[in-house]
């Protein structure tokens, strides 16, 4: 079977396009030009100056034509360790020549070796956050109004695509699921029993009861009619009207009486019995196994009614627009909010130095959680991306960028080549 090998990546156009890319390599040619230029110069005055002592000329002739000869070797010497290090001097393969076609692999390793030893280390990311003071930077950029709408404006962006990626039925499934029927799965007597039991003895309750009162002496005082024919078609057929009547009204003055005084009096023994009452009622709901089955025997008919079914199925899709709505609208009450939360946030922590402290601790934890874990994986990116980027045109771009000053070692090389030779030749001359 025939093996598959990754395909070799181009890399990535410097910054500028073909355009920034013709602009470099005509400044690189330049460069070569030059350097050849101080080659051929060496050449030429080499050539000269080897006439000229043939022909007799005086001795300082000598030292110039052993200057232009080391000019020369250097400036061979050194196109061809800058040209090796691209391609083949000549297109000759002589070795340890065309080392970054050759070692592009090796060259990405230690690349990778060299940034996560000196720059993904946790003490150089924690001392570079340390003096970077990010809580107090993104403080001060908060803080600007204009700054936290736009970071509202980018939340309420991510907020309007998360919503709308996620299907309303797989949603719902998980309202049902992980919400509802965990709410509806434990069971309501004890915890509602608890409640029930704090609410009571806080009094809390008693402003309920004062309304109930209040509405059951108004209903009372306001329905004499209706007293006096109940009592009436209770009364026998053989009751002469008159008794009835007079008996209906001491009915209704004593029900009246006695919603008054269940109305004024705190301590009535109607409310202390209502008190009593639902305190026990409390209790049972918390250890009263009948109490507590026929809790669930109502949790069981609400839940299943049809209005509160319909209810949990609608919930997603009525907060699924409430949010759409709040995070489209820039007046909303939600973005409002939101905004302040972040300019106060801005404020606190360029005032607060206790707070600023636990963000940049928090901030540099982090970073160093993830230099200390995935700092491998991290490099890994460079030594990957290296091995599949093509050899030839990985040199040709590395020269495009470091090319035109390698040059300089070309031209440093005529020059101080023929320095040297120049000083060799006066030192030969001298001792010898």
């Amino acid at each position: 079977m025939e093996q598959l090998t990754p395909a070799k990546v181009t890399p990535a156009d410097p910054p500028g396009g073909a355009a920034g890319e013709e602009q470099k390599r005509r400044a690189l040619r330049k460069m070569k030009l030059v350097a050849l230029s101080f080659l051929l110069g060496a050449t030429l005055v080499f050539l000269l100056t080897s006439w000229a002592q043939a022909s007799g000329w005086p001795g300082w002739v000598g030292y110039v034509r052993a200057a232009a000869e080391a000019g020369m070797v250097g400036a061979l010497a050194d196109w061809f360790a800058v040209t090796a290090l691209f391609r083949h001097p000549l297109r000759l393969k002589i070795p340890h020549t065309a080392i970054i076609p050759n070692k592009k692999d090796a060259l990405g390793n230690s690349l990778g070796d060299f940034v996560g030893s000196n720059f993904l280390s946790e003490e150089v990311v924690r001392d570079k956050l340390r003096r970077v003071e990010i809580a107090r930077r993104l403080g001060a950029w908060l803080a600007q109004e204009e700054n936290a709408e736009r970071v509202t404006s980018e939340l309420a962006t991510v907020v309007r695509a998360a919503v709308k990626v996620l299907r309303d039925e797989d949603v719902q499934a998980i309202m049902e699921q992980a919400v509802a029927r965990r709410i509806i799965d434990k069971p309501w007597g004890p915890p509602l029993g608890k409640i029930l039991q704090g609410v009571f003895a806080d009094g809390a309750h008693h402003k309920l009861v004062d309304l109930m009162c209040d509405r059951a002496y108004e209903w009372v005082r306001d329905n004499h009619t209706t007293m006096l024919r109940v009592v009436s078609d209770r009364a026998p057929s053989w009751s002469p009207k008159f008794v009835d009547e007079m008996l209906a009204d001491k009915v209704y003055g004593e029900v009246l009486s006695f919603a008054w005084a269940v109305k004024t009096d705190v301590n009535h023994p109607m409310r202390l019995a209502l008190d009593k009452f639902l305190a026990e009622f409390a209790q049972d709901l918390q250890t009263d196994p009948d109490v507590m089955a026929r809790a669930e025997q109502v949790k069981g008919q609400i839940v299943h009614h049809e209005e509160v079914q319909r209810l949990i199925g609608s919930a997603w899709s009525t907060a699924k627009e409430m949010l759409l709505t709040a995070a489209e609208d820039p007046s909303s009450e939600l973005r409002r909010r939101v905004r302040r939360g972040l300019v106060s946030l801005g404020e606190r922590l360029i005032s607060d130095d206790h707070l600023r402290s636990k963000a940049d601790g928090w901030v540099e934890g982090a970073a160093a959680y993830l230099v200390r874990n995935y700092s491998r994986e991290i490099t890994t990116i460079i030594t990957d991306t290296v091995e599949r980027w093509d050899a030839e045109e990985t040199s040709r771009k590395i020269e495009l960028q470091v090319g035109r000053d390698l040059q300089f070692i070309r031209i440093n090389g005529t020059v101080v080549g023929a320095l040297a030779g120049l000083v060799i030749y006066a030192v030969a001359e001298l001792l010898f």
